[in-house]
């Protein structure tokens, strides 16, 4: 039996997650890491998959219908295929801009209009460090306010580049 799973960058600096890591790494899981992930996803056997019906996630839909297995296992791979492995270097090393892969995901999730609760969910950490590093994003940019960093986030191209 063969396990990948995929957690946000955040469970690399986790230290429970790290735990239980090294409990199930036994060459048969193979983790990697991802800035957002979509929800939490079970497929087993590429014959069904379970996904969680509430916010809380004690309670999941099972679903065997092989289009949706399918089509649930090509989104799991897309996100596989754009994870760094849990033991590649850190994620969040600063670019040659001095913007940081994280603060990528940031400034994308800025300017589509998410608020800093949204974003610090979306990308698995606390509201206090994601306006930590949107405070280092804006001193990176030269920003005095969140409508100029919006703007200077557009101009600088940050959002065409890989992060």
């Amino acid at each position: 039996m063969r396990i990948r799973t995929l957690y946000q960058h955040t469970a690399r600096y986790s230290p429970e997650t790290l735990a239980y890591v090294d409990q199930i790494a036994d060459g048969k899981v193979e983790i990697r890491t991802i800035d957002e992930l979509v929800e939490r996803l079970i497929i087993c056997d590429e014959a069904v998959a379970f996904i969680p019906t509430r916010d809380d996630r004690q309670v999941a839909l099972e679903l065997r219908h092989p289009g949706l297995v399918r089509y649930l296992i090509k989104v799991f791979e897309f996100m596989w295929g754009r994870a760094v492995p849990l033991d590649a270097g850190a994620p969040y090393e600063t670019a040659a801009d001095g913007i940081t892969d994280i603060q990528h995901s940031i400034a994308k999730l800025l300017v589509e209009g998410h608020v800093d609760e949204a974003i610090a969910r979306r990308l698995g950490m606390n509201v206090r460090t994601c306006r930590a590093h949107i405070a280092k994003l804006a001193t990176a940019l030269g920003s005095g306010s969140r409508a100029q960093l919006g703007f200077l986030i557009a101009q600088s191209g940050i959002l065409n580049q890989n992060g």
